[in-house]
């Protein structure tokens, strides 16, 4: 994906840095006077979106029945677990006191993957509990191996002095690993891809505890990580007599601050705390307001993962109490062994899902038939639907009558160009943007096709008009109109770092992505040139590069008014690029935190989103220097698409793919030819 610097990016802020502007609006619309950086008005715009859409999701929630088998999908509570008839292994006994003896112990929970811990045991004991610790907190420590943690926090010793054998599991912690980023967003990313979630796989390892204890479970006790943990436990299983709740509020409107693993895609859709609290009951539970939370703050400069804080409230020195001697210690647990092992059991889990996630996508996409192009359309609505609301999110807002508003700004002698804003939903004022570019020879009366060109990552519509410091565009906005077509280029929301990187965590929480924003973006884009007198409704294309690409897989399935799409520098084995952990060209180690969509593993990988574009044509252009990924994975997935264009449909003629000698760029060869052949004639 392009990757643009600051400076480039300040340069074209003003666009008297290169070109003029003059008031004058395109015929038939209103003056656009607006001052200022348009780019970073509109992702302010959609920030303010959003916030109120989190607001109206959480107040409606009161009114809706909490839905216990959604939950634990959303969790990706869905493996299958071990049956309990597996026991618990007692490795060695560590420690000991005058109230209890503490073993070293390991179970099975899912598929190869085990939980580890401590069974702290009094003698004669018959009722056990289950306390979770924060991830930055060990089983021995809250068990009382030394003196680290008040007494406050040594939740499990407590216990144990009670009579009660206590069990506690090992947490991954949030410490920096060797990409920078932390291990639970480390083991967070792939499983997102695949319908899965770290907090889904600790969930696993508690209810393993739970199915091997049976009735003499007398309640979970978390703080935390492991306050979060309980909760949900107890609202997905019901077997869970009682849940006592510290250092952890419950899910809110700010969970899109939160560290990325705790993003949970929908959650505030259904599960905020008052919802949870109504799935517990009538059992008790019990939110205690001490000991404090976590306390931790993820820094962008210090971590390539995303910016996160937990910083709860709280007095915990109201709240201590005389320190108890540490126990007597009888072997030493390696529990930096223990946590890496723990590491790479989920890791491997997550490649194992990859390697399945083609078949079970085929098992999804089994309801498409291509017997008849009639069977194709009607079963292909199933797929653009359940696309739209359970993978891209899609707001019900009606779209507003556009409003253009427009300024003139000069590009070259050979075109005349537009900024344009247009409305598209009220709430907030959110809008579209974007620069409309005609050829100077177009006639009074005159319909032109269209092309509708797409920025990448932190580019801009000016991008894709000038070759200045912009190379990699190779100019296609202005050099497609010099060859006859009216194009626009819209600015997208993958700008100002950090800024868009947080609005699809906003957008997550409440069962959103960029994408919902974008595509109405679109659909308002194509409404509004389709209206135009001198632009053909029927033969508006899209065409996009990196970002762009990712955008040309995506929006054009859910807005029809697009004929064709072009999908350059990004197209590739989707799923494996965010799932793996193997390549070197993956997203589980990189800076790109926000590219995760929830279950596509399952659902939607680039063949699967081609197939919503059809019968359409469709064409991916690619470098053979592209870092996207490797030329092998490129054509194996593409190699779906030809089979499902022309084996399937005899419609070979519309799917291609122009491999040309060079890097990641628009080449606007193949592309070129392409859009002549679909538009032209």
């Amino acid at each position: 994906m392009v990757s643009m610097s600051r400076c480039l990016c300040l340069l074209i802020v003003l666009f008297g840095c290169n070109y003029i502007c003059s008031a004058e609006p395109l015929a038939g619309t209103k003056r656009l006077d607006w001052k200022g950086d348009i780019a970073s008005r509109l992702i302010d715009s959609a920030d303010a979106f959003l916030l109120k859409k989190i607001e109206e999701t959480l107040a409606k929630n009161e009114l809706d029945q909490p839905d216990r088998a959604e939950l634990a999908r959303i969790l990706g509570v869905v493996d299958k677990r071990v049956a309990a008839s597996s026991h618990l292994e007692v490795l060695s006994k560590v420690a000991e006191s005058d109230d209890f003896v503490v073993h070293e112990i390991r179970w099975e929970a899912f598929g190869d993957v085990y939980g580890e811990g401590l069974w702290l045991a009094p003698p004669n004991a018959k009722e056990s509990i289950i306390v979770i610790p924060d991830a930055d907190q060990t089983p021995e420590e809250i068990a009382g191996f030394d003196d680290k943690l008040p007494m406050v926090y040594q939740t499990a010793r407590e216990y144990a002095a009670g009579g009660l054998n206590v069990f506690v599991p090992v947490l991954i912690n949030r410490n920096l690993g060797p990409h920078k980023i932390s291990n639970r967003e480390y083991l967070y990313r792939p499983a997102f891809e695949l319908g899965r979630h770290l907090i889904g796989y600790e969930i696993q390892k508690v209810l393993a505890l739970v199915d091997r204890l049976g009735a003499e479970l007398v309640g979970i006790h978390g703080h935390g990580e492991g306050g979060m943990l309980a909760l949900f436990s107890a609202a997905i299983d019901d077997r869970i007599p009682k849940a006592t709740v510290s250092g952890y509020s419950g899910p809110d409107a700010d969970l899109w601050q939160e560290p990325a693993e705790r993003n949970v895609f929908g959650l505030l859709k259904q599960f905020d705390l008052a919802s949870l609290k109504k799935m517990i009951a009538p059992r008790d539970l019990k939110i205690l307001a001490y000991p404090s939370g976590p306390k931790v703050l993820i820094e962008p400069k210090k971590s390539r993962g995303k910016p996160g804080r937990l910083l709860s409230s709280g007095n915990q020195e109201e709240n201590l109490k005389k320190q108890a001697q540490p126990l007597k210690i009888l072997k030493v647990v390696d529990q930096k062994t223990r946590h890496a092992r723990q590491i790479h059991e989920l890791d491997r889990h997550n490649q194992q899902l990859l390697v399945e996630s083609p078949y079970e996508r085929r098992k999804f996409m089994a309801k498409l038939k291509t017997t008849s192009p009639l069977a194709f359309r009607e079963t292909q609505k199933f797929y653009r639907n359940y696309f739209s609301e359970k993978v891209i999110g899609r707001f019900s807002d009606e779209l507003l009558e556009p409003n253009p508003r427009t300024r003139r700004i000069e590009i070259n002698d050979k075109v005349k160009a537009y900024e344009v804003v247009l409305d598209v939903f009220e709430d907030a004022s959110f809008f579209a943007y974007g620069i409309l570019i005609l050829p100077n020879d177009l006639k009074a009366g005159e319909s032109r096709p269209c092309v509708v060109c797409q920025h990448g990552l932190e580019g801009r519509p000016q991008s894709t008009i000038g070759e200045k410091d912009r190379h990699y565009y190779e100019a296609f906005a202005t050099k497609l109109a010099e060859r006859g077509y009216v194009t626009f280029a819209p600015q997208n929301l993958y700008i100002f770092e950090d800024r868009f990187r947080t609005l699809q965590f906003k957008a997550n929480s409440i069962g959103r992505t960029l994408f919902s924003l974008m595509v109405p973006q679109h659909q308002q884009i194509t409404d509004w040139l389709g209206g135009l007198d001198f632009v053909d409704a029927k033969r508006i294309g899209f065409y996009g590069l990196s970002y762009g690409g990712k955008s040309a897989m995506r929006i054009p399935p859910l807005v029809d008014n697009y004929c064709l799409s072009i999908c350059s520098a990004d197209f590739n084995d989707w799923v494996w690029k965010n799932a793996s952990t193997r390549s070197p060209y993956s997203y589980s180690n990189k800076s790109e935190y926000e590219i995760f969509e929830f279950d596509l593993g399952s659902t939607f990988n680039y063949s699967e989103m081609a197939a919503l574009i059809a019968p359409r044509p469709f064409m991916v252009e690619r470098g053979h220097f592209d870092g996207v990924a490797p030329d092998e994975r490129v054509a194996l997935e593409f190699a779906k698409v030809r089979h499902l264009y022309s084996a399937k449909l005899g419609l070979g003629e519309r799917a291609e793919i122009e491999w040309f000698v060079g890097p990641h760029k628009i080449n606007g060869k193949g592309t070129f030819e392409f859009l002549d052949r679909w538009l032209k004639h």
